[in-house]
């Protein structure tokens, strides 16, 4: 650039949110901004060029997925402060909300870049409005550790949660999942949502373990899955999978001598210490044999 030039003006990242699965299910703006920007980053380009196409809008695509969100950011970024405008979607719902996006929307943030939401359809909350659970507080999980171990551990810090609780999980790890949350989060009132806005949506209700029986039947579940539990209700109890995975949690981060982490315990479930003491015995016992160390 000469010295004569003036200095280019930033451009404008859009985070734009598109339907979860009816196409007519996104706005006027958001379709005017895909119609006018310089760019279009997409999760995936041939689903978004088809629902450019559905819409009779054509405009450049450049992917922009998790798999290669690290080396296109700096790409992105640079045309950006080269004062493009670029509206960046996920396959489905909002971008950056357990989708790809984030690094793309930090670095332009911290590049005193615009950054301009373009709100819409959003998995969570589509299913939250018709759970029939309480809505006026709740707790977005999205997807849950892939690791057993954390995940595990993940699911018994939830079970004290009072809030109802969201996540998202695939279709093809759904039953698994549901097997985990009534061993480590309990046996609640729950909502299944799966294919929503689409012609075989479907909300199945009822237990965590009675929609678990429901789902066995399927020869096989199709579509993402929505699932929304209810928070814990003061005074009801709590299994011992729970109690003992917090055990577990305390021993592992040292808090305390096993008296000092049975009676912490035993007060937040309203248990009798007696009883929670017992199971941390037994508890450390287990994770000393694990360790190969003899617990004589």
């Amino acid at each position: 650039m000469s010295e004569s030039s003036p200095a280019t003006k930033k451009g404008t990242l859009y985070v734009v949110a598109t339907p979860i699965g009816n196409r007519e299910d996104i706005t006027l703006r958001a379709l005017k901004i895909l119609q006018d920007v310089d760019l279009i980053a997409a999760e995936d380009t041939r689903k978004s060029g088809k629902f450019l196409s559905h819409h009779r809008i054509k405009n450049r695509l450049v992917s922009y997925h998790e798999h290669n969100e690290k080396k296109r950011t700096p790409e992105l970024l640079g045309k950006l402060l080269d004062g493009a405008s670029i509206a960046l979607v996920s396959n489905a719902g909002t971008p950056c909300v357990s989708d790809p996006g984030y690094r793309l929307a930090a670095a332009a943030i911290e590049n005193k870049i615009s950054v301009i939401p373009v709100p819409g359809p959003s998995a969570a909350m589509t299913a939250m409005s018709v759970s029939g659970l309480p809505t006026d507080s709740f707790v977005f999980i999205g997807f849950s550790p892939k690791k057993k171990g954390k995940r595990m551990k993940f699911l018994a810090e939830l079970a004290v949660e009072p809030r109802a609780l969201i996540f998202y999980e695939s279709p093809k790890r759904i039953l698994a999942f549901l097997e985990e949350v009534v061993s480590h989060i309990g046996d609640r009132p729950a909502v299944l949502a799966r294919e929503m806005t689409k012609l075989h949506e479907e909300f199945i209700r009822g237990s965590v373990s009675e929609i678990l029986e429901t789902m066995k039947t399927r020869p096989e579940v199709k579509g993402e899955c929505t699932l929304l539990v209810a928070g814990r209700q003061e005074g009801k109890a709590v299994g011992p999978a729970i109690v003992k995975a917090e055990i577990s949690s305390a021993l592992e981060k040292q808090k305390g001598g096993l008296s000092e982490i049975a009676r912490t315990i035993a007060k937040k479930y309203g248990l009798p210490k007696n009883e929670v003491y017992e199971m941390a015995l037994k508890v450390r016992g287990r994770k000393t044999l694990d360790n190969g160390i003899n617990p004589q």
